[in-house]
């Protein structure tokens, strides 16, 4: 895992396809500070990935796993990374960052399976069904259930499913 104080943060891009501010937002979310919008910023832009967003998550993993909680941005935030990752257009995981990359998957795996046992909302249930399902190698059923919001969801229900009024309005009350 590479240190928040490791110089080569600075040569690690962003989403924006310029320098992380990674480091110091994860110090930042690290102590407590609610900067889930600026990490988001950061690291991930309309598809666009930088080495700097594939280095953010050992420490994303590292810091939810030492947290009260987590919720729909760590969950939601992994699966986007990883989902665009197998972007043409992102750079590939260097192999100097193979294995903690993936030893933070497999934790995150972890946390995510614990979480589902808490009360959570259904943006948060989604976002570590996707996680689980990348976890487990299943990249085509995790970028589903990270690209699709409840409305696309409805309508594939109802398009592919033939769902009924009665069983719509049966689900929503559960």
């Amino acid at each position: 895992m590479l240190a928040l104080e490791d110089p080569r943060w600075a040569d690690l891009d962003g989403g924006y396809r310029t320098p992380t501010a990674a480091p110091a937002l994860l110090a930042q979310l690290q102590s407590g500070e609610d900067v889930w919008e600026a990490i988001w910023d950061d690291l991930h832009h309309q598809g666009d990935l930088g080495v700097g967003s594939y280095a953010a998550v050992p420490q994303l993993v590292r810091i939810a796993a030492a947290a009260d909680g987590r919720d729909w941005n760590f969950y939601g935030l992994m699966a986007t990374i990883e989902v665009e990752r197998h972007g043409k257009h992102n750079p590939l995981l260097p192999q100097w960052l193979a294995a903690s990359y993936a030893d933070a998957w497999e934790q995150a795996c972890l946390l995510a399976r614990e979480d589902l046992a808490a009360e959570l909302d259904a943006q948060t249930v989604q976002a570590i069904l996707a996680v689980l399902a990348l976890a487990k190698g299943e990249l085509k059923l995790g970028a589903l259930f990270t690209r699709l919001d409840s409305s696309e969801i409805e309508e594939l229900l109802d398009e592919r499913l033939d769902w009924s009024e009665g069983y719509r309005d049966q689900s929503a009350s559960q």
